[in-house]
């Protein structure tokens, strides 16, 4: 193949993968969106009806499968995670880790948590792949399981299901954790 061939073909891949790239990002977007109106309206709902101990069912089993759906929908992995992880499962890779740590670093920058974003096309252990993340604020509800100051029955429902448990301390405004989105293009 000569030089201008491979060229254009390399240009015309790259070109590609950006159109690929942006519509994930859309997808992602929504995916997100979606995962947090449902999660939150489920949790408010929970809350309402049966209090934190209701709540935190919705978490351990609704979060999960809410999650579940919404990857076979879109066609990839979304899901929830943090530095201090409740559930293990949700535990962060290295690159969410690092996407982690700089929303943190712009949070002290005083960068507004609801901004906090990033969708990268990265090659990672040989395959290519589309990742996001967008920052999960921690609010005033959320101290009731995720705070400093947690009820004792709520803390043995929490110890019971979640042996484990790093994802309390947390304060008003914190970064609680990210929506994590990721698809494996090649």
């Amino acid at each position: 193949m000569n030089k201008a061939v491979f060229l254009l073909v390399a240009l015309l891949s790259q070109n590609s993968f950006a159109n690929e790239h942006e519509q994930f990002t859309q997808q992602g977007n929504v995916a997100i969106k979606e995962f947090a109106t449902t999660l939150k309206a489920s949790l408010v709902a929970a809350m309402k009806s049966g209090g934190p101990i209701e709540a935190i069912s919705v978490c351990n089993q609704v979060a999960p499968a809410i999650s579940a759906e919404l990857s076979k929908k879109y066609d990839f992995d979304i899901s929830r995670t943090s530095l201090k992880v409740r559930n293990p499962s949700n535990e962060a890779d290295p690159w969410e880790k690092e996407i982690l740590f700089q929303f943190d670093s712009l949070k002290q920058q005083g960068e507004d948590i609801k901004t906090l974003f990033v969708s990268e096309a990265i090659t990672q252990s040989g395959r290519h792949e589309m990742r996001m993340m967008k920052a999960i604020p921690t609010g005033k509800v959320c101290l009731t399981c995720h705070g400093s100051n947690i009820d004792p029955v709520v803390q043995a429902k929490l110890n019971e299901l979640y042996p484990n448990d790093q994802a309390t301390g947390f304060k008003l405004g914190d970064i609680r954790g990210a929506f994590t989105v990721r698809k494996i293009t090649y």
